[in-house]
């Protein structure tokens, strides 16, 4: 996969670091974007499965990533 690099405030990475219990601030960054595109992934499911008829809803969350 092809990386990018961007350039941070330094605070703000060690507070993610912290909050996330993780020593690398490439580590901690990667979970927070992780978490955030798991969590709208999740939002469409609950939505999609809310327009869904009564007795159709098979909506699984997805399987969560390392």
């Amino acid at each position: 996969m092809p990386k990018v690099t961007i350039s941070l405030d330094a605070e703000l990475v060690v507070e993610v670091m912290v909050l996330a219990g993780v020593g690398s601030p490439q580590d901690a960054v990667e979970l927070v974007v992780r978490d955030y595109i798991a969590r709208g992934h999740r939002t469409e499911a609950r939505v999609a499965a809310r327009d869904e008829p009564e007795g159709k809803q098979d909506v699984r969350p997805p399987d969560p990533q390392a």
